[in-house]
């Protein structure tokens, strides 16, 4: 029998440290409730040591040397390339060199309790530890449980893949050198972003993709994206069957069943992400809202079937991105202390304080190519498929403050419009930089805001944000 070595009890225990439970701990504590925040590895997660933070740190400076390409006068004052190792240098700045002190102080300093270890669930309201050299240990939270323990990359099943060793996304974000030559299988937002990156860093890049790269978002701006890609040197071929994958001194050699073949010094594969849900003893719960590789929640994030565990984040499997995660935790943990206090029974009506209804109807989302996209919304093809009468509109980004910001600015926009409301429900954007045009959207859908009512907020000259005026006066105002 397992040697318990010690027994505490909390309000609460949160488990997964990176951002989205570092953010849920935190309301708790504010909220007046006992929190023990529970991590296996790194305080702060994925997102600040192998994902959001160093793959924007590899990307930056490839954005910055190729705007200063574009403008005349600028142009002429670059001579040379990236210089990789400070590239990578700048990268480990921003991981703080893999040391989580700095987000443990966070942790200490905001009055919540950690423990390092792994955790799993064995019984409600109780969870065993099982920590570094310290034994195992066993914490029963009063009120709830919450699982922010992130997501797993997914690997496709591809003959001769699981022999070999290869690059997953955290691999490419923490290498400490650039490979002469990098395949990278997946078409994604992180495959796309790494091989540009990787591609301006001096690497040889193939980008391998099953069907089209970025296949959900618009045609125009995918187009983009993909001219981009190429004008970097990425050989980019989309559409292809996989027909097996070895690795020999010469490399990686990743075989098609058109009869081609590549070879390269590393392979990353980037193919999607799955909410981390195993090993945690969801399946002895037999909870309603789990049916062993999702967990089904409502709008403040408690789980079907239960009135003690939540989910937030990629473990809730609504939107795997950072951003939204904390605002899942926000509500999350608000709702939580509420509920302990009396003041919140439960039931969450949408945009409520309680309610995740932005998951839902106005999530933003960047692509950190170059060109980039931002969108936030619905497409035209979710608001459609929920009933509501689209009316589309878009035109390339071609304004004063476009033309002043590139030489040749290659840019588009796109809105969608709930024709019965008159009000935003989707955009996207495409081009440098139209990232700074994100929230602005976001606002207007989140405000519901009418198009008779955004005609009166008139774009700054001359900026990019021009481009509002002329999609709406497109629309007819």
């Amino acid at each position: 029998m397992t040697e318990v070595r010690s027994e505490q009890t909390f309000d609460a225990i949160v488990i997964g440290a990176g951002a989205v439970g570092e953010n849920v701990a935190d309301r708790l504590v504010k909220g007046g409730l006992s929190t023990l925040l529970i991590e296996a590895e790194l305080v702060g997660g994925e997102c600040s040591y192998w994902a959001c933070m160093p793959s924007k740190a590899l990307i930056r400076p490839g954005v910055a040397l190729n705007a200063a390409r574009n403008l005349a006068g600028s142009r002429e004052a670059v001579t040379g390339r990236l210089d990789s190792g400070q590239v990578l240098r700048r990268r480990d700045s921003f991981t703080s060199n893999w040391d989580d002190s700095g987000q443990v102080k966070w942790v200490e300093n905001a009055k919540i309790s950690l423990l390092r270890g792994k955790a799993w669930l064995i019984g409600e309201r109780t969870v065993e530890i099982s920590a570094p050299d310290a034994g195992t240990h066993l914490a029963h939270a009063r009120h709830a449980i919450v699982l922010a323990t992130g997501s797993n990359p997914t690997v496709p099943s591809i003959p001769g893949l699981a022999e070999i060793e290869f690059w997953g996304t955290r691999e490419a974000t923490s290498s400490p050198r650039v490979p002469r030559s990098l395949t990278v299988i997946g078409g994604g937002v992180a495959g796309t972003e790494l091989a540009q990156a990787y591609a301006r860093l001096g690497s040889q890049v193939t980008q391998l993709v099953r069907g089209n790269v970025l296949g959900k978002m618009p045609a125009p701006a995918r187009d983009l994206v993909t001219a981009g890609l190429r004008k970097d040197g990425v050989d980019l071929r989309e559409k292809v069957a996989f027909s097996r994958i070895s690795r020999d001194p010469e490399g990686v050699r990743v075989e098609l069943e058109d009869g081609s073949s590549i070879t390269s010094d590393e392979l990353l594969v980037a193919t999607g992400r799955a909410a981390a849900l195993a090993e945690l003893g969801l399946e002895t719960l037999e909870l309603p809202g789990f049916n062993g590789k999702q967990l089904e929640t409502d709008q403040s994030g408690k789980v079907t079937g239960s009135d003690w565990l939540y989910a937030v984040g990629d473990a809730a499997g609504k939107v795997l991105l950072t951003h939204q995660g904390k605002y899942e935790a926000r509500i999350t943990g608000d709702a939580i202390a509420a509920k302990v206090k009396g003041s919140f029974d439960g039931v969450a009506a949408p945009w409520s304080k309680f309610a995740q209804t932005a998951d839902h109807y106005a999530v933003p989302s960047v692509v950190f190519t170059d060109p980039e996209i931002a969108t936030v919304g619905r497409s035209i093809e979710e608001a459609e498929a929920d009933g509501v009468v689209v009316v589309e509109v878009s035109l390339p980004i071609a304004v004063a403050g476009s033309s002043l910001y590139a030489d040749d600015y290659q840019g588009w926009a796109q809105l969608a419009i709930d024709g019965d409301r008159n009000v935003i429900i989707g955009a996207t954007f495409a081009g440098p930089d139209v990232a700074e045009l994100l929230h602005s959207a976001t606002i207007a859908i989140v405000g519901e805001v009418t198009l008779d009512r955004l005609w009166h907020a008139v774009p700054a000259y001359p900026t990019v944000s021009e481009v509002w005026l002329r999609l709406l006066e497109k629309l007819g105002l």
